[in-house]
């Protein structure tokens, strides 16, 4: 299983922020972990690369400044109750800060907030988000403003989705989710899609073969899935498995849908979080539409 030693939550005192404190806040209860919030003041920037909420950090009176820091400690306070939460604030551009400070922890887990409907709106593209999740050096958890605890004020993962592709990074992620399970009580579902493969036959292929032969991949596929599950864990996570065809992020994003689910986690190949030339990947697409949050665990993560 893993272990959450420190938990990083950049915050911009906007709602946005304090749906992705209550994660993390419920996270660290958890796991027993430290828990930091980072404010960071971005001074004069382009506002595309700002936080929502930065223009009212850009002001340097220091009387106004000691006003700005008690709200933030207010806003903090009344998102993760009685949760111990240590506060920071730090001057300079928001993602290398926010990028340092996972560094310097080191964080185990990153919580932050989406500002589009379903995640990102392709508005967004280039925000601090994104190009967070780009380069983080631990597992990111994305909340989109439609979860489900911004308004119960109470975090749940009775059913995750776990995305996998038999990579190594998706074996990693499944250690997420299998953790993060056992922790919520929650079922886990695995999910594997078979993309390249038409149900339609060609000139090539009858229907019988066609049907025959996905028929076989579909086989091999659940029981690999199956296999991945430990003896142990099938008690309390009651896994389901499946294997759907077509595009990866789509069946991803039905089957969280269709199971009402509280996460996804999902593998991510490249260094850190997103890689540049995995613009248009399954992992893009997810956490762009997902109603639900979505944990990404690159390489590093099971290093």
């Amino acid at each position: 299983m893993i272990a959450l030693k420190h938990i990083l939550c950049p915050v911009d005192a906007s709602d946005f922020s304090a749906r992705a404190l209550r994660y993390a806040a419920e996270l660290a209860s958890w796991y027993d972990a430290s828990l930091t919030v980072l404010s960071v003041r971005p001074g004069l920037m382009p506002s595309s690369l700002q936080l929502a909420s930065a223009d009212v950090l850009l002001l340097e009176d220091p009387k106004r400044k000691q006003e700005e820091e008690g709200a933030l400690r207010s806003f903090v306070s009344e998102a993760v109750g009685r949760t111990a939460a240590r506060v920071v604030t730090a001057d300079g551009p928001v993602v290398q800060e926010i990028l340092r400070v996972a560094v310097e922890l080191p964080a185990d887990l990153m919580v932050i907030g989406t500002h589009g409907l379903g995640g990102f709106e392709r508005v967004l593209l280039g925000s601090v988000t994104e190009k967070v999740l780009r380069k983080a050096p631990c597992p990111v958890l994305t909340v989109p403003r439609l979860a489900t605890a911004a308004s119960a004020h109470v975090v749940t993962f009775k059913t995750i989705v776990c995305a996998i592709d038999f990579s190594a990074t998706s074996h990693h992620a499944l250690d997420y989710a299998l953790s993060l399970a056992q922790e919520a009580g929650g079922q886990l579902v695995l999910i594997h899609a078979l993309e390249g493969f038409s149900l339609e036959p060609s000139a090539s292929f009858t229907q019988f073969e066609v049907t025959d032969l996905h028929r076989t991949l579909a086989h091999e596929a659940q029981q690999r899935l199956e296999a991945l599950v430990p003896e142990g864990a099938r008690t309390w996570c009651a896994p389901e498995v499946i294997v759907g065809y077509g595009k990866a992020y789509r069946e991803v994003l039905r089957v969280a849908d269709e199971r009402r689910a509280d996460l996804i986690v999902l593998g991510v190949h490249g260094h850190g979080g997103f890689d540049l030339a995995l613009f248009g990947s399954t992992t893009q697409h997810v956490v762009r539409a997902a109603t639900c949050p979505v944990m990404t665990v690159g390489e590093r993560a099971g290093s």
